[in-house]
């Protein structure tokens, strides 16, 4: 497991194995999370990587007081 250690500026530096594996790139945004008394990083994603991810998800129906303002009339 790598050790990394925090900068006189609060800054660290992720390992090259991690950035590797979650394929990271300079300038990526990553969320920080305290859970449990621990950091926990999350790389975010573009949006266009999400496109066609809910292709074939079956439809639902909306609860009465989701519907938008033009159904409910």
């Amino acid at each position: 497991m790598p050790v990394v250690t925090v900068s006189p500026k609060f800054q660290v530096v992720i390992p090259r194995e991690v950035r590797e594996r979650l394929r990271l790139r300079p300038g990526q945004k990553v969320e920080v999370f305290l859970y449990d008394g621990r950091l926990e990083l999350v790389p975010l994603r573009p949006v266009k990587r999400l496109r066609g991810s809910l292709a074939g998800a079956p439809a639902f129906e909306r609860e009465p007081d989701r519907l938008g303002w033009e159904q409910r009339e």
